[in-house]
């Protein structure tokens, strides 16, 4: 007789391990003579019996019950003669890996904002990393009421306390509501330590906490877009000379751009000079016709036909216009 008895044996093991599981418990059967227990890479297996951790073991690998598992066993010890009964126990099942997790905002946040009372709302997601770090705490707040505990689990959780974080670090580091993104290390710097001090409670601690972007409202981002464009046309000139400065001092004196710009600048100057030249002889055309018309028998100064100028000539030199 063994210490189980003659009862058949049974194995010990995750069967359905899942990535997605962080623990699940093995409580299906009594522990028997020649039970096996098996652990495979990326799992710890913590033995308990009547409520109590009796064991924690981290190597992988096939092990005997009765002569490898019972001997670290403390209170099992005591039955090591005489008992010739299977037991009841559990054995809880841990994966030991770092979780990556996508989070986003249940519903937009606010946060203040000048001239609008309720704020401005915003979206945010990103993703997060935790692993289980405290054993008797997981034990004591969820494996002692659940027979497994899930990635979304832990994702419900962090979600439920992320928006108010968001708000907290938001108003602490983001000093431009419309400048977030570029102060989003320091919010999930400050998210995750928050969040780190809550989900130890529970034998899981947050190791990173990423903010990949912030989203505003389809008004906002227009708004954006056609405030950045009008500072784009007010800008060209500047934008126009600092290319060409760049060129010069690359020595690209030839090159296509500044040609380019170069061109642009004289095309500019040349049809301003025109639009002057053009000005010009419309007034002196305007001028001539209005001393034409004054009817004091005086010469104009210009022909009031062609606009040349008449010398105090009685007819045109260059049109043949009587002048008086």
């Amino acid at each position: 007789m063994g210490l189980f008895g003659n009862q058949l044996a049974n194995v010990i093991e995750w069967n359905e391990h899942r990535d997605d599981v962080i623990f699940w418990k093995w409580s299906n059967d009594e522990i028997k003579k020649g039970s096996k227990l098996i652990i495979r890479a990326g799992q710890d297996a913590i033995f308990m019996y009547n409520g109590k951790i009796e064991g924690i073991f981290k190597d992988e690998g096939s092990f005997d019950i009765e002569s490898q598992i019972v001997p670290f066993l403390s209170t099992l010890k005591g039955f090591k003669f005489g008992f010739n009964s299977g037991i009841r126990a559990e054995v809880l099942f841990i994966n030991t890996k770092e979780f990556l997790i996508k989070w986003g905002t249940k519903n937009a946040i606010s946060i203040p904002a000048p001239n609008l009372p309720g704020g401005m709302p915003i979206r945010a997601f990103g993703t997060f990393t935790c692993k289980v770090d405290d054993y008797l705490a997981l034990i004591e707040k969820i494996a002692g009421v659940k027979k497994q505990y899930t990635v979304d689990d832990v994702k419900e959780r962090v979600i439920s306390m992320v928006d108010q974080l968001l708000m907290k670090w938001i108003a602490r580091e983001g000093k431009d509501m419309f400048n977030l993104q570029a102060n989003s290390f320091d919010i999930g710097k400050g998210i995750k330590d928050d969040l780190d001090m809550e989900m130890v409670k529970i034998g899981i601690t947050i190791t990173g906490f990423n903010i990949e972007s912030f989203s505003y409202p389809e008004s906002v981002r227009k708004m954006q877009e056609r405030a950045a464009s009008e500072s784009m046309m007010g800008d060209m000139n500047k934008h126009m000379q600092m290319a060409m400065t760049e060129n010069m001092a690359k020595g690209n004196t030839t090159s296509s751009t500044a040609n380019a710009m170069a061109g642009m600048q004289m095309g500019m100057m040349m049809g301003q000079q025109m639009t002057n030249a053009m000005q010009t002889a419309m007034n002196n055309v305007s001028s001539g016709q209005q001393q034409a018309q004054s009817g004091n028998g005086s010469v104009p100064n210009f022909c009031p036909n062609c606009g040349s100028k008449t010398n105090g000539a009685n007819f045109c030199s260059n049109c043949g216009t009587k002048l008086v």
